[in-house]
């Protein structure tokens, strides 16, 4: 018979080291408490809200007021008007006033005076320039008022450096050219904005019709999940047949989701070109409608020609380049010019009442002949020339470009209608595939594995006839932009 005490304490020793794990991990549960979900609300980054229903003109026109890009050219071009009106000022009168007062103190004496100098200065179109100064100078200091004027008109007229309309005028021309470059410049970014925003819109036109597509998907996958367990439950299809469909099911619910994210970020994109709050939830309310465009592919080249923004724009980089020649050419000639000057002074003593007047003229030639040692005439000469050279040689590879483009973008035109063309075709076709199948499921002449194949067709031609649709559009709308014909297509007057 075993002894009591070695029986309690052998129960003890039990006891002691199944307790004692227990409330190690008792301690740990206290020291180390479990990870408790945290419900986070729904973001709000993403657009929320109401949804705003958005057509393309609608979308382009709020772009033409709102985008950015667009408002800063905009800002842009109030400096470069003003440079167009400060070069026409150079043939203004320029108008201008001095005055002083100063005293001095010589052996203990003080005097003081004061001075007051209108100017009227003027340069011609013929290279002149005409100076008119008139000077009055007063005594300050104690005793009789003492007064002198002096009046001077001064002309002097280049014969050679400088002279005539066409290189006083050139200037100008420049600054003229420069401006129709900065609204061809203007135009250009609107019209790259505009063919953006089309873009950006079309894509989530796209992701849109994604999204209902993928749900299309879904519910054919639950419908045939539906005549799956009718099939089972008659008995005419085995039970582990039904686990395709499921992961079909399950397939077409990642697909869902992961087209509705591809419609946010498409929603995103068009709200930063429109300039939108972040959180607006606009929706593209047109439908994709692609019809087929004849295109002329002679006239397309000729109006792109004369209408392509970067053709006119290096054209008038061109003409300034050879207005750069003539003023370089110009400048290394001598410096002959004839000048001519009246000048009178007159004197006032106003306790004597007495005037002293006298009048001086002259006139004469004056000639610069640079001799030697400055060689920045013929530097400039070369480089104006080629400069010309250059921008010979950019305008006639930029219009062989252009022409190269359109042509490509004419192509990419037609190949992209026949690509839409293929891609309805085959949509009919795996759509009227899977309805028969349909049709031979249920009365068991296809297996549920044919007709999820078939599901997955009819899926993939549905995205290939969207992508071919939007490609086409999209194509069209880079060869009006290649054509430079983007803003007169959509009817798009600029203010400025």
């Amino acid at each position: 018979m075993p002894d009591p005490f070695h029986v309690l304490t052998a129960l003890f020793v039990l006891f002691s080291s199944a307790t004692i794990p227990a409330t190690s991990h008792a301690k740990a549960q206290d020291a180390y408490p479990p990870i408790v979900p945290i419900a986070t609300e729904r973001s709000t980054s993403q657009p929320a809200g109401a949804p705003v229903p958005l057509s393309l003109t609608d979308a382009v026109a709020l772009a033409l007021r709102e985008n950015r890009d667009i408002r800063s050219a905009y800002l842009s071009r109030i400096v470069q008007k003003f440079d167009l009106v400060v070069a026409r000022s150079d043939f203004w009168p320029k108008v201008g006033i001095s005055a002083n007062v100063s005293a001095r103190r010589a052996d203990g004496t003080t005097y003081a005076d004061s001075s007051v100098t209108p100017r009227v200065a003027l340069r011609t179109t013929t290279g002149a320039t005409v100076d008119f100064t008139w000077q009055r100078r007063d005594r300050l200091e104690p005793g009789p008022h003492l007064a002198d004027e002096t009046a001077t008109f001064l002309i002097s007229q280049p014969l050679l450096r400088g002279a005539g309309f066409d290189v006083n005028l050139a200037p100008l021309r420049i600054a003229r050219l420069q401006e129709q470059i900065n609204q061809l410049n203007l135009k250009t970014t609107v019209s790259n904005i505009v063919s953006a925003i089309i873009v950006a819109y079309r894509t989530l036109v796209q992701s849109q019709e994604q999204v209902r597509l993928a749900e299309l998907s879904l519910e054919r996958a639950r419908d045939l999940l539906t005549t799956n367990r009718a099939l089972i439950a008659a008995g005419r299809m085995p039970a582990a047949d039904i686990v395709q469909t499921e992961s079909q099911v399950a397939n077409q619910e990642v697909a869902m989701l992961q087209a509705r994210q591809q419609k946010i970020s498409a929603q995103l994109a068009l709200i930063q070109l429109l300039a939108l709050d972040s959180r607006t939830n606009i929706l593209a309310a047109d439908a994709i409608q692609a019809s087929h465009v004849d295109i002329d592919m002679d006239r397309l080249i000729q109006l792109g020609l004369s209408s392509r923004m970067d053709v006119l724009a290096q054209s008038k980089a061109l003409e300034i380049s050879r207005q750069a020649v003539s003023l370089a050419r110009n400048n290394r000639l001598w410096d002959l010019r004839v000048t001519g000057s009246i000048t009178q002074e007159r004197g006032l003593d106003t306790p004597a009442g007495a005037i002293d007047s006298r009048t001086d003229k002259a006139i004469g030639i004056q000639l610069g002949i640079p001799i030697s040692g400055d060689l920045s005439g013929r530097q400039g000469e070369i480089q104006a020339t080629i400069g010309l050279r250059n921008a010979e040689i950019a305008y006639e590879g930029l219009v062989q470009s252009a022409e190269l483009q359109i042509r490509d973008g004419v192509q990419s035109v037609e190949a992209s209608w026949l690509q839409l063309e293929a891609a309805r075709r085959a949509r009919a076709l795996a759509a009227r595939a899977l309805e028969l199948q349909q049709e031979k499921l249920k009365v068991g002449r296809a297996s549920n594995f044919e007709v999820l194949s078939f599901q997955a067709d009819l899926r993939a031609a549905d995205t290939q006839e969207l992508a071919a649709s939007i490609a086409y559009l999209n194509a069209l709308t880079a060869l009006d932009q290649q054509v430079g014909n983007t803003l007169k297509t959509w009817r798009i007057s600029l203010n400025d």
